[in-house]
Protein backbone atom coordinates (compact mmCIF):
# COMPACT_ATOMS: atom_id res chain seq x y z
CA UNK A 1 0.00 0.00 0.00
CA UNK A 2 2.84 2.13 0.97
CA UNK A 3 4.45 1.53 -2.40
CA UNK A 4 1.24 2.33 -4.45
CA UNK A 5 0.64 5.57 -2.65
CA UNK A 6 4.57 6.55 -3.28
CA UNK A 7 3.66 5.71 -7.53
CA UNK A 8 0.75 7.63 -7.09
CA UNK A 9 2.27 10.48 -5.38
CA UNK A 10 4.97 10.37 -8.24
CA UNK A 11 2.28 10.08 -10.59
CA UNK A 12 0.19 13.05 -9.68
CA UNK A 13 3.78 15.32 -9.35
CA UNK A 14 5.12 14.52 -12.61
CA UNK A 15 1.70 15.06 -14.16
CA UNK A 16 1.30 18.27 -12.56
CA UNK A 17 5.71 19.89 -12.84
CA UNK A 18 4.82 18.39 -16.53
CA UNK A 19 1.77 19.99 -17.63
CA UNK A 20 2.81 23.34 -16.36
CA UNK A 21 5.80 23.14 -18.37
CA UNK A 22 4.24 22.22 -21.43
CA UNK A 23 1.58 24.88 -20.58
CA UNK A 24 4.65 27.69 -20.06
CA UNK A 25 5.55 27.17 -23.44
CA UNK A 26 2.93 28.36 -25.43
CA UNK A 27 1.86 30.73 -22.85
CA UNK A 28 5.27 32.50 -22.97
CA UNK A 29 4.48 32.70 -27.03
CA UNK A 30 0.99 34.17 -26.42
CA UNK A 31 2.10 36.80 -23.96
CA UNK A 32 4.99 37.38 -25.89
CA UNK A 33 3.11 38.32 -28.95
CA UNK A 34 0.42 40.18 -26.64
CA UNK A 35 3.25 42.40 -25.18
CA UNK A 36 6.08 42.84 -28.09
CA UNK A 37 3.70 42.34 -31.17
CA UNK A 38 6.60 40.46 -32.37
CA UNK A 39 6.98 36.56 -33.57
CA UNK A 40 10.56 36.77 -33.61
CA UNK A 41 10.88 38.32 -29.90
CA UNK A 42 8.43 35.67 -29.06
CA UNK A 43 10.05 33.23 -29.98
CA UNK A 44 13.51 34.37 -28.96
CA UNK A 45 12.22 34.09 -25.48
CA UNK A 46 10.95 30.64 -25.82
CA UNK A 47 14.30 29.33 -27.20
CA UNK A 48 16.07 30.88 -24.20
CA UNK A 49 14.50 28.99 -21.99
CA UNK A 50 14.94 25.68 -24.13
CA UNK A 51 18.26 26.21 -25.38
CA UNK A 52 20.23 26.98 -22.28
CA UNK A 53 19.42 23.22 -21.29
CA UNK A 54 22.04 21.71 -22.66
CA UNK A 55 24.41 22.99 -20.09
CA UNK A 56 21.98 22.82 -17.05
CA UNK A 57 21.43 19.04 -18.04
CA UNK A 58 24.32 17.22 -17.22
CA UNK A 59 25.21 19.36 -14.28
CA UNK A 60 21.98 18.70 -13.03
CA UNK A 61 22.49 14.59 -13.88
CA UNK A 62 25.32 14.92 -11.77
CA UNK A 63 24.17 16.07 -8.62
CA UNK A 64 21.21 13.96 -8.46
CA UNK A 65 23.30 11.11 -8.62
CA UNK A 66 25.90 12.35 -6.17
CA UNK A 67 22.42 13.26 -3.67
CA UNK A 68 21.45 11.26 -1.01
CA UNK A 69 18.19 13.20 -1.50
CA UNK A 70 17.66 13.86 -4.14
CA UNK A 71 13.66 14.86 -4.27
CA UNK A 72 14.67 18.21 -1.95
CA UNK A 73 17.05 19.04 -5.27
CA UNK A 74 14.23 18.52 -7.99
CA UNK A 75 12.15 20.37 -5.60
CA UNK A 76 14.50 23.51 -5.25
CA UNK A 77 14.81 23.37 -9.18
CA UNK A 78 10.91 23.19 -10.17
CA UNK A 79 10.52 26.31 -7.23
CA UNK A 80 13.39 28.27 -9.31
CA UNK A 81 11.84 27.39 -12.47
CA UNK A 82 8.40 28.93 -11.58
CA UNK A 83 9.92 32.14 -9.77
CA UNK A 84 12.19 32.60 -13.28
CA UNK A 85 8.66 32.17 -15.47
CA UNK A 86 6.95 34.88 -13.09
CA UNK A 87 9.95 37.67 -13.36
CA UNK A 88 9.66 37.28 -16.92
CA UNK A 89 5.93 37.35 -17.17
CA UNK A 90 6.58 40.59 -15.16
CA UNK A 91 9.49 41.95 -16.62
CA UNK A 92 8.30 41.69 -20.67
CA UNK A 93 7.18 45.01 -21.81
CA UNK A 94 8.81 47.02 -18.96
CA UNK A 95 12.16 45.60 -19.76
CA UNK A 96 14.42 45.01 -22.98
CA UNK A 97 13.20 41.94 -24.50
CA UNK A 98 17.34 40.59 -24.36
CA UNK A 99 16.92 41.00 -20.29
CA UNK A 100 13.87 38.08 -20.57
CA UNK A 101 16.03 35.92 -22.98
CA UNK A 102 18.76 36.31 -20.29
CA UNK A 103 16.18 35.32 -17.33
CA UNK A 104 14.58 32.54 -19.57
CA UNK A 105 18.22 31.19 -20.32
CA UNK A 106 18.64 30.99 -16.68
CA UNK A 107 15.42 29.27 -15.75
CA UNK A 108 16.14 26.72 -19.04
CA UNK A 109 19.28 25.65 -17.08
CA UNK A 110 16.52 23.71 -14.61
CA UNK A 111 14.63 22.25 -17.52
CA UNK A 112 15.66 18.88 -17.81
CA UNK A 113 14.61 18.52 -13.55
CA UNK A 114 11.02 18.61 -15.29
CA UNK A 115 11.39 15.94 -17.34
CA UNK A 116 14.57 13.65 -17.19
CA UNK A 117 15.21 14.06 -13.59
CA UNK A 118 11.84 13.16 -12.57
CA UNK A 119 11.85 9.77 -15.04
CA UNK A 120 15.37 9.01 -13.74
CA UNK A 121 13.81 8.36 -10.25
CA UNK A 122 11.07 6.09 -11.13
CA UNK A 123 13.18 2.59 -10.25
CA UNK A 124 13.40 3.97 -6.71
CA UNK A 125 9.75 4.60 -6.48
CA UNK A 126 8.63 1.52 -7.04
CA UNK A 127 9.94 -2.33 -6.69
CA UNK A 128 11.54 -4.19 -9.72
CA UNK A 129 7.94 -6.31 -10.03
CA UNK A 130 5.79 -3.32 -10.57
CA UNK A 131 8.34 -1.05 -12.13
CA UNK A 132 7.23 -2.23 -15.71
CA UNK A 133 3.40 -0.71 -15.02
CA UNK A 134 5.04 2.00 -13.30
CA UNK A 135 7.36 2.79 -16.63
CA UNK A 136 3.49 2.72 -18.80
CA UNK A 137 2.46 5.26 -16.45
CA UNK A 138 5.48 7.53 -16.37
CA UNK A 139 5.40 7.95 -19.89
CA UNK A 140 1.58 8.61 -20.18
CA UNK A 141 2.30 11.52 -17.88
CA UNK A 142 3.93 13.52 -20.56
CA UNK A 143 1.17 12.61 -23.84
CA UNK A 144 -1.26 14.23 -20.42
CA UNK A 145 0.84 16.75 -20.39
CA UNK A 146 1.50 17.97 -23.63
CA UNK A 147 -2.22 17.05 -24.23
CA UNK A 148 -3.49 19.19 -21.13
CA UNK A 149 -0.84 21.65 -21.68
CA UNK A 150 -1.09 23.59 -24.68
CA UNK A 151 -4.93 22.95 -24.92
CA UNK A 152 -4.90 24.83 -21.00
CA UNK A 153 -2.87 28.07 -22.33
CA UNK A 154 -4.93 28.70 -25.31
CA UNK A 155 -8.09 28.55 -23.35
CA UNK A 156 -7.20 30.87 -20.17
CA UNK A 157 -5.24 32.87 -22.54
CA UNK A 158 -8.68 33.20 -24.90
CA UNK A 159 -10.71 34.13 -21.76
CA UNK A 160 -8.70 35.90 -19.01
CA UNK A 161 -5.52 36.89 -21.01
CA UNK A 162 -1.93 35.29 -22.08
CA UNK A 163 -0.30 36.50 -18.85
CA UNK A 164 -3.17 34.23 -16.90
CA UNK A 165 -1.84 31.57 -18.78
CA UNK A 166 1.52 31.92 -17.87
CA UNK A 167 0.32 32.21 -14.22
CA UNK A 168 -1.19 29.25 -14.28
CA UNK A 169 1.45 27.51 -15.94
CA UNK A 170 3.67 28.58 -12.74
CA UNK A 171 0.35 27.64 -10.26
CA UNK A 172 0.44 23.83 -11.51
CA UNK A 173 4.56 23.39 -11.32
CA UNK A 174 4.35 24.73 -7.15
CA UNK A 175 1.55 21.85 -7.19
CA UNK A 176 4.33 19.41 -7.85
CA UNK A 177 6.37 20.35 -5.02
CA UNK A 178 5.39 18.28 -2.15
CA UNK A 179 5.88 15.18 -4.72
CA UNK A 180 9.28 16.22 -5.40
CA UNK A 181 10.35 16.43 -1.91
CA UNK A 182 9.17 13.27 -0.92
CA UNK A 183 11.25 11.35 -3.38
CA UNK A 184 13.22 8.14 -1.92
CA UNK A 185 16.97 8.49 -1.17
CA UNK A 186 19.45 7.18 -3.38
CA UNK A 187 21.22 4.10 -1.77
CA UNK A 188 24.74 4.71 -0.50
CA UNK A 189 26.31 2.08 -2.75
CA UNK A 190 24.21 3.60 -6.06
CA UNK A 191 25.49 7.29 -5.29
CA UNK A 192 28.79 8.35 -6.71
CA UNK A 193 31.47 8.90 -4.40
CA UNK A 194 32.39 12.35 -2.89
CA UNK A 195 36.03 12.17 -3.99
CA UNK A 196 34.95 11.93 -7.61
CA UNK A 197 35.17 16.12 -9.45
CA UNK A 198 32.48 17.03 -11.27
CA UNK A 199 34.42 17.01 -14.38
CA UNK A 200 35.20 13.39 -14.08
CA UNK A 201 31.20 12.93 -13.72
CA UNK A 202 30.40 14.72 -16.38
CA UNK A 203 32.86 13.28 -18.83
CA UNK A 204 31.07 9.60 -17.05
CA UNK A 205 28.06 10.71 -18.37
CA UNK A 206 28.72 11.64 -22.01
CA UNK A 207 31.06 8.54 -22.46
CA UNK A 208 28.40 6.43 -20.99
CA UNK A 209 25.77 8.29 -24.18
CA UNK A 210 28.72 8.29 -26.51
CA UNK A 211 30.18 4.73 -26.15
CA UNK A 212 27.27 2.95 -26.60
CA UNK A 213 26.23 3.26 -30.11
CA UNK A 214 22.33 2.71 -30.10
CA UNK A 215 21.99 4.89 -26.98
CA UNK A 216 24.00 7.45 -29.11
CA UNK A 217 21.91 6.79 -32.53
CA UNK A 218 18.38 7.48 -30.03
CA UNK A 219 19.75 10.34 -29.21
CA UNK A 220 21.22 11.89 -31.92
CA UNK A 221 17.77 11.11 -33.86
CA UNK A 222 15.73 12.46 -31.49
CA UNK A 223 17.64 15.70 -30.87
CA UNK A 224 17.37 16.61 -34.58
CA UNK A 225 13.94 15.57 -34.50
CA UNK A 226 12.78 18.15 -31.91
CA UNK A 227 14.63 20.50 -34.06
CA UNK A 228 11.85 20.15 -36.58
CA UNK A 229 9.48 19.92 -33.52
CA UNK A 230 10.61 23.34 -32.55
CA UNK A 231 9.63 24.72 -35.28
CA UNK A 232 6.05 23.61 -35.62
CA UNK A 233 5.44 24.65 -31.76
CA UNK A 234 6.36 28.11 -32.42
CA UNK A 235 4.62 28.89 -35.88
CA UNK A 236 1.41 27.10 -33.99
CA UNK A 237 0.07 30.76 -33.24
CA UNK A 238 0.71 31.92 -36.89
CA UNK A 239 -0.87 28.66 -38.42
CA UNK A 240 -3.99 29.31 -36.18
CA UNK A 241 -4.36 33.23 -36.81
CA UNK A 242 -3.98 32.68 -40.62
CA UNK A 243 -6.32 29.22 -41.09
CA UNK A 244 -8.40 29.97 -38.40
CA UNK A 245 -8.48 34.02 -37.24
CA UNK A 246 -6.42 33.72 -33.77
CA UNK A 247 -3.43 32.56 -32.30
CA UNK A 248 -5.38 30.55 -29.64
CA UNK A 249 -6.60 28.74 -31.73
CA UNK A 250 -3.27 27.51 -33.11
CA UNK A 251 -2.06 26.43 -29.81
CA UNK A 252 -5.20 24.27 -29.07
CA UNK A 253 -4.41 22.45 -32.33
CA UNK A 254 -1.08 21.52 -30.62
CA UNK A 255 -3.56 19.52 -28.31
CA UNK A 256 -4.57 17.20 -31.55
CA UNK A 257 -0.90 16.21 -31.77
CA UNK A 258 -1.14 15.29 -27.65
CA UNK A 259 -4.10 13.32 -28.08
CA UNK A 260 -2.83 10.94 -30.70
CA UNK A 261 0.38 10.38 -29.51
CA UNK A 262 -1.18 9.48 -26.40
CA UNK A 263 -3.66 7.10 -28.84
CA UNK A 264 -0.28 5.66 -30.57
CA UNK A 265 1.23 4.80 -27.31
CA UNK A 266 -2.28 3.24 -25.72
CA UNK A 267 -2.26 0.95 -29.02
CA UNK A 268 2.11 0.57 -29.01
CA UNK A 269 1.50 -1.04 -25.24
CA UNK A 270 -0.91 -3.67 -26.01
CA UNK A 271 1.05 -4.81 -29.15
CA UNK A 272 5.02 -4.31 -27.85
CA UNK A 273 6.53 -6.85 -29.89
CA UNK A 274 4.78 -5.10 -33.15
CA UNK A 275 7.53 -2.61 -33.85
CA UNK A 276 10.98 -2.69 -32.02
CA UNK A 277 11.58 0.91 -30.41
CA UNK A 278 15.08 1.13 -32.79
CA UNK A 279 13.02 0.89 -35.47
CA UNK A 280 10.05 3.12 -34.33
CA UNK A 281 12.73 6.01 -33.48
CA UNK A 282 13.15 6.52 -37.33
CA UNK A 283 10.12 5.65 -38.40
CA UNK A 284 8.29 8.22 -36.36
CA UNK A 285 10.78 11.30 -38.47
CA UNK A 286 9.25 9.83 -41.58
CA UNK A 287 5.72 10.13 -39.98
CA UNK A 288 6.73 13.85 -38.94
CA UNK A 289 8.12 15.01 -42.06
CA UNK A 290 4.86 14.09 -43.87
CA UNK A 291 2.64 16.24 -41.51
CA UNK A 292 4.78 18.82 -41.91
CA UNK A 293 4.30 18.96 -45.49
CA UNK A 294 0.51 18.70 -45.29
CA UNK A 295 1.31 21.87 -43.00
CA UNK A 296 2.98 23.80 -45.12
CA UNK A 297 0.38 22.74 -47.86
CA UNK A 298 -1.74 26.23 -46.13
CA UNK A 299 -4.60 24.74 -46.08
CA UNK A 300 -7.14 24.20 -43.33
CA UNK A 301 -8.62 21.07 -43.68
CA UNK A 302 -4.93 19.85 -44.50
CA UNK A 303 -3.84 21.43 -40.92
CA UNK A 304 -6.57 19.69 -39.09
CA UNK A 305 -5.00 16.04 -40.58
CA UNK A 306 -1.68 16.84 -40.07
CA UNK A 307 -1.83 17.53 -36.36
CA UNK A 308 -2.36 14.47 -35.36
CA UNK A 309 -0.81 12.69 -37.64
CA UNK A 310 2.29 14.78 -36.38
CA UNK A 311 0.88 12.48 -32.80
CA UNK A 312 1.72 9.72 -34.77
CA UNK A 313 4.90 10.38 -34.83
CA UNK A 314 6.36 12.59 -31.99
CA UNK A 315 4.69 9.91 -29.04
CA UNK A 316 5.68 6.47 -30.23
CA UNK A 317 9.07 8.17 -30.80
CA UNK A 318 8.94 9.68 -26.75
CA UNK A 319 8.05 6.35 -25.86
CA UNK A 320 10.66 4.23 -27.85
CA UNK A 321 13.63 6.83 -26.58
CA UNK A 322 12.22 5.61 -23.00
CA UNK A 323 12.57 2.19 -23.93
CA UNK A 324 16.03 2.60 -25.15
CA UNK A 325 17.33 4.55 -22.25
CA UNK A 326 16.26 2.24 -19.86
CA UNK A 327 17.46 -0.57 -21.65
CA UNK A 328 21.23 1.05 -22.30
CA UNK A 329 21.80 3.30 -19.11
CA UNK A 330 23.92 1.67 -16.48
CA UNK A 331 22.58 2.43 -13.11
CA UNK A 332 25.41 4.48 -12.00
CA UNK A 333 25.06 6.96 -14.56
CA UNK A 334 21.16 6.36 -14.81
CA UNK A 335 20.58 10.33 -13.48
CA UNK A 336 23.57 11.88 -15.50
CA UNK A 337 22.13 9.53 -19.04
CA UNK A 338 18.44 10.69 -18.22
CA UNK A 339 19.12 14.18 -17.80
CA UNK A 340 21.62 14.81 -20.13
CA UNK A 341 19.72 13.10 -22.92
CA UNK A 342 16.47 15.30 -21.98
CA UNK A 343 18.66 18.38 -22.16
CA UNK A 344 20.17 17.62 -25.86
CA UNK A 345 16.26 17.25 -26.65
CA UNK A 346 15.37 20.28 -24.80
CA UNK A 347 18.05 22.30 -26.86
CA UNK A 348 17.57 20.98 -30.18
CA UNK A 349 13.94 21.55 -29.68
CA UNK A 350 15.24 25.64 -28.68
CA UNK A 351 17.16 25.69 -31.17
CA UNK A 352 14.00 25.25 -33.87
CA UNK A 353 12.02 27.18 -31.80
CA UNK A 354 14.80 30.01 -32.38
CA UNK A 355 14.87 30.26 -36.30
CA UNK A 356 10.85 29.77 -36.63
CA UNK A 357 10.09 33.44 -35.39
CA UNK A 358 12.65 34.91 -38.30
CA UNK A 359 11.33 32.23 -40.97
CA UNK A 360 7.87 32.38 -40.45
CA UNK A 361 7.99 36.12 -40.77
CA UNK A 362 9.32 36.06 -44.05
CA UNK A 363 7.57 32.35 -45.19
CA UNK A 364 5.46 30.49 -42.44
CA UNK A 365 5.26 27.17 -45.26
CA UNK A 366 8.41 27.81 -45.38
CA UNK A 367 9.55 27.43 -41.89
CA UNK A 368 7.13 24.28 -42.59
CA UNK A 369 9.24 23.18 -45.43
CA UNK A 370 12.08 23.61 -43.24
CA UNK A 371 10.85 21.77 -40.35
CA UNK A 372 10.09 18.86 -42.69
CA UNK A 373 13.86 18.65 -44.06
CA UNK A 374 14.89 18.70 -40.49
CA UNK A 375 13.02 15.31 -39.88
CA UNK A 376 13.95 13.85 -43.49
CA UNK A 377 17.82 14.47 -41.85
CA UNK A 378 16.76 12.42 -38.30
CA UNK A 379 16.10 9.62 -40.43
CA UNK A 380 19.60 10.12 -42.39
CA UNK A 381 21.20 10.61 -38.78
CA UNK A 382 19.86 6.86 -38.11
CA UNK A 383 21.54 5.69 -40.82
CA UNK A 384 24.14 7.00 -40.33
CA UNK A 385 24.45 5.60 -36.93
CA UNK A 386 23.28 2.51 -38.31
CA UNK A 387 26.28 1.61 -41.21
CA UNK A 388 28.76 -0.85 -40.57
CA UNK A 389 28.23 -4.03 -38.53
CA UNK A 390 25.70 -4.65 -36.29
CA UNK A 391 26.08 -4.34 -32.86
CA UNK A 392 29.99 -3.49 -32.99
CA UNK A 393 29.00 -0.61 -30.49
CA UNK A 394 30.37 -0.58 -26.94
CA UNK A 395 28.51 -0.35 -24.04
CA UNK A 396 29.26 0.42 -20.87
CA UNK A 397 26.37 -1.07 -18.70
CA UNK A 398 28.02 -4.64 -18.10
CA UNK A 399 24.43 -5.95 -17.38
CA UNK A 400 23.16 -5.39 -20.98
CA UNK A 401 23.99 -6.82 -24.88
CA UNK A 402 24.56 -4.14 -27.58
CA UNK A 403 23.35 -6.45 -29.97
CA UNK A 404 19.82 -5.38 -31.20
CA UNK A 405 18.38 -8.99 -31.68
CA UNK A 406 19.76 -9.67 -28.47
CA UNK A 407 18.18 -6.80 -26.85
CA UNK A 408 14.80 -7.68 -28.77
CA UNK A 409 14.93 -11.29 -27.49
CA UNK A 410 15.53 -10.88 -24.00
CA UNK A 411 12.13 -8.13 -24.39
CA UNK A 412 10.30 -10.93 -26.02
CA UNK A 413 10.92 -13.22 -23.14
CA UNK A 414 10.02 -10.76 -20.38
CA UNK A 415 6.89 -9.79 -22.11
CA UNK A 416 5.79 -13.95 -22.19
CA UNK A 417 7.00 -14.59 -18.63
CA UNK A 418 5.57 -11.00 -16.91
CA UNK A 419 2.52 -9.71 -18.67
CA UNK A 420 3.00 -6.53 -17.05
CA UNK A 421 6.61 -6.22 -18.44
CA UNK A 422 4.59 -5.86 -21.95
CA UNK A 423 4.19 -2.15 -20.83
CA UNK A 424 7.29 -1.35 -20.30
CA UNK A 425 8.23 -2.14 -24.13
CA UNK A 426 6.20 1.19 -24.85
CA UNK A 427 7.81 3.17 -22.72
Amino acid sequence: MRERYAMWSYAAGASAARAGDEMSGPALLLVGLAVTGSASAASSVLAGITVSAALGGPFFGVLLDRSARPGRLLAGALAAYALALVVILVGLGHVPVAVAVLVAAGAGLLGPALSGGWTSQLPRVVSPARLPRANALDAMTFNLASLVGPALAGVVAGLFGASAAVVVSVALICLALPAARTLPAIPEGVRTAPPTSVVADLAAGFRGIVRNRLLARATTVSVISCMGQGILLACSPLLGERAFGAAGHGVVLLSGIAASALAANAVLSRHPRLLRPDTIIWCSTVVLAIALLLAAADRPALLVVAMPLAGLGEGPQLAALFAVRHREAPEQLRGRIFTTGASLKITGFGLGAGIAGPIATWSLPGALLIAAGIQVLAALSFAWWSRGRRGDGTNTNTNSNTHEDTHENKSTKLSNEDPEATCAQST
